[in-house]
């Protein structure tokens, strides 16, 4: 590992930005992000997510992860400050911060992108409508990566899927999936029948299928909507089928991260068997 130039002053410009970078609105203006952690940095390198610079704890150069991932960063001629953990505490969005942190670029995607998975694969689109929880966010982003979707949509009213606690709760299935942010409903529904793209809506109805009783190995679409109101009227009325999960017990509804893994498990499992 090259020598690391030493960041000393909470002054310091690089510093600054990554405070910033901790509200939406200059996540926006900078087209920037940050991701916090070693499993997080080690993904985004895999990934080759574009990375602006690095910063990296002195105590945390004595683990040997931190030293790989900063020897790959510094391959790819991408700037790597260190700094004491004193400084790092104070630009770092976590509590025990692991002492390695990306200041990160934001990737755009494509209909195309988010449409085309392996070859012979119909798509498989895991959609958030106003979901506003972070953790929600992040964890269907982890599921729909874990169980094969082709992309994430996230219509308007969706969390900031930049936001530090969203990227955290995915566990770096962020760099993984391809996905599109702030998508009008009318833009949705007009791509899903552009593309012949089956959507499907989790909702309590007298209409709904029980979910493994539903065929998603067409090209799916399937619908998650907000934590209190569930999915919006607009797209009731737009989808060509609604799911529910049966329930045995006396809750009377499941956690909507819950409640996406459950259904996608299903089209993953009813693709799997083919």
């Amino acid at each position: 590992m090259k020598e690391l130039e030493r960041i000393e002053s909470s002054a310091n410009s690089k510093l600054k930005l990554v405070n910033k970078l901790h509200n939406h609105k200059y996540r926006k203006e900078e087209n920037l992000f940050v991701a916090d952690g070693i499993r997080l940095a080690e993904m985004a390198i895999q990934a080759q997510w574009p990375v602006k610079f690095a910063l990296a704890a002195t105590e945390s150069l004595n683990n040997p992860r931190v030293i790989k991932a900063v020897e790959e960063l510094q391959e790819r001629k991408c700037p790597v400050y260190e700094l004491s953990q004193d400084l790092y505490s104070k630009v770092s969005d976590t509590v025990n911060g692991q002492g390695l942190l990306l200041v990160m670029g934001q990737r755009l995607f494509t209909w195309q992108e988010v449409l085309t998975g392996k070859e012979g694969e119909a798509p498989l689109l895991a959609v958030l409508d106003g979901i506003q929880d972070p953790g929600n966010a992040g964890n269907i982003i982890r599921t729909a990566d874990a169980l094969g979707c082709t992309g994430v949509i996230c219509l308007t009213g969706t969390v900031d899927l930049f936001s530090d606690k969203v990227v955290r709760a995915s566990m770096g299935s962020i760099f993984n999936i391809p996905f599109l942010d702030n998508v009008s409903r009318d833009t949705f529904v007009d791509a899903c029948h552009d593309n012949d793209v089956i959507m499907v809506a989790t909702a309590l109805d007298k209409l709904s299928l029980k979910h493994y009783m539903a065929e998603y190995n067409s090209p799916t679409a399937v619908v998650f909507g907000n934590e209190g109101n569930g999915v919006s009227q607009e797209l009731m009325e737009a989808v060509d089928r609604k799911v529910y999960i049966p329930m045995s017990g006396k809750a009377e509804s499941l956690n909507v991260a819950s409640a996406a893994a459950i259904v996608l498990y299903e089209a993953n499992r009813q693709r799997a068997i083919l």
